[in-house]
C-alpha cells in the first residue's frame, strides 16, 4: 500500500489540487495511511478501515476523520482506475458520522481584556499585540496574515490585499502559495484604528529589522506555526478568559460583525467563503431572535383601511351568494 499511496496516488494528486492544499494533506496522508503500508492494497477489507477509525476517534474529532477517510476513499477510488485494486473498502465501510461543532469565539469585551495585558513598550509584545489585533479585526485565517506584506497594505485607501497563504515546516523551510479557493483571493477595508496600529508597529519594527517586508514577523521570518497559539493560550490564561484556539479569533471577527448587524453576503465576502452557505452553516446560529426582528420589522408596515362598499359584483360566485343569503335571513 505504501508504494500506491506515495508512488501513485500523491503524484496524481498533486496535480488534482492547489499547491497549498497539497502541501498540507501531503503531510496527513503519509501520516495517517501509514496504518496500512505494511499491507497489500487488495489485503486491505473493511474491518481494516473499522479498526483504524476507531484507532484514530481516540484523537481526533469526528470532522477531522471524516476528511482523513475521505482521502482515503479517493485513493482507493484511483487504483481501482489504474487497475492496482478490486475494491474500494474504505466506501464499502462508511465514514463515520459527521458531528456538529460549536463556533467558539471571544466577544469584545473578552478580546480587550486579553489583549490589554500586552505592553507595547516591550518588542515582542508589541508583536503579538498586532498580530492578535489584526486577526480578531480582519477576519483573516492565520496563513493569511502571516503572508501579509507590507506592500499588501494601501495606507491611503486602507484597502488590504490578500493573495497569498504561508505553508510553514520550519524556520527555513516555508513558502507563500496561492489559496487554496479563487474566493479566498479578496480585497478587504480595514478600519482606521487598525491602519494606525500597523503604522505604529511598522515603524517600531523597521527599527530592528529595516527591509522586513513581513507584517506580522519580529525576526525576520514568518513565526512558527505553534508560537501565537502557544502566547494567546498563555494570555488567556492570565486575562482568566477562555481559552480559544488561534483561528477562533477569526470567529470572532464573524461574530462582531454579527452583532454589528451586517449582512452575510458582506461577511462572506469579508472572510473569503466560496459560498454563502459556508458562512450560514458557521454562524447562522449566531444571529439571535431573527425570527422575532422579522415579526417586529413587519409590524405595522402594510396599512390598509377597507372600503366602505362593494365596488364588483360577486354575486355570482356561491360561496358570495351564501353570504347574502344568510344575512338577509338574519
Amino acid at each position: 500500500m505504501k508504494k500506491v499511496i506515495e508512488e501513485t496516488y500523491l503524484p496524481w494528486y498533486k496535480t488534482q489540487v492547489k499547491e497549498s492544499t497539497y502541501l498540507n494533506r501531503a503531510t496527513t496522508i503519509k501520516k495517517h495511511f501509514s496504518y496500512f503500508y505494511k499491507m497489500e492494497t487488495d489485503e486491505i477489507e473493511p474491518i481494516h478501515v473499522q479498526n483504524w477509525q476507531l484507532k484514530l476517534a481516540k484523537d481526533f474529532s469526528p470532522n477531522y476523520i471524516r476528511i482523513v477517510q475521505g482521502m482515503l476513499s479517493i485513493a482507493f477510488d484511483r487504483a481501482i482506475v489504474l487497475g492496482i485494486a478490486k475494491k474500494n473498502p474504505s466506501r464499502m465501510i462508511g465514514n463515520i458520522k459527521s458531528k456538529k461543532t460549536k463556533v467558539d469565539f471571544w466577544t469584545l469585551e473578552e478580546f480587550q481584556k486579553v489583549i490589554s495585558l500586552l505592553c507595547k513598550k516591550d518588542y515582542y509584545e508589541h508583536y503579538l499585540f498586532i498580530s492578535f489585533w489584526l486577526l480578531f479585526m480582519t477576519g483573516m485565517r492565520i496563513g493569511e496574515a502571516s503572508a501579509l506584506h507590507w506592500s499588501d497594505i494601501d495606507f491611503e485607501t486602507g484597502l488590504l490585499s490578500i493573495t497569498k497563504t504561508l505553508y510553514y515546516r520550519t524556520m527555513t523551510d516555508y513558502k507563500f502559495v496561492e489559496p487554496k479557493t479563487q474566493a479566498s483571493i479578496r480585497t478587504i477595508y480595514i478600519d482606521s484604528d487598525t491602519l494606525n496600529e500597523l503604522k505604529a508597529w511598522q515603524s517600531v519594527q523597521q527599527q530592528v529589522l529595516p527591509d522586513c517586508p513581513l507584517v506580522l514577523s519580529y525576526n525576520g521570518t514568518p513565526t512558527s506555526k505553534t508560537t501565537l497559539p502557544r502566547d494567546l493560550e498563555n494570555l488567556s490564561n492570565l486575562a482568566g478568559a477562555h481559552r480559544i484556539k488561534i483561528h477562533a479569533l477569526r470567529h470572532s471577527h464573524a461574530s462582531l460583525l454579527i452583532s454589528m448587524g451586517e449582512n452575510p453576503l458582506l461577511i462572506k465576502e469579508r472572510l473569503g467563503h466560496e459560498k454563502i452557505q459556508t458562512t450560514l452553516g458557521t454562524y447562522g446560529h449566531l444571529y439571535p431572535n431573527t425570527n422575532l426582528e422579522v415579526a417586529k420589522k413587519l409590524t405595522g408596515i402594510l396599512q390598509v383601511q377597507s372600503a366602505t362598499e362593494s365596488i364588483a359584483n360577486y354575486t355570482s360566485n356561491q360561496h358570495t351568494a351564501i353570504y347574502h343569503k344568510t344575512v338577509e335571513e338574519k
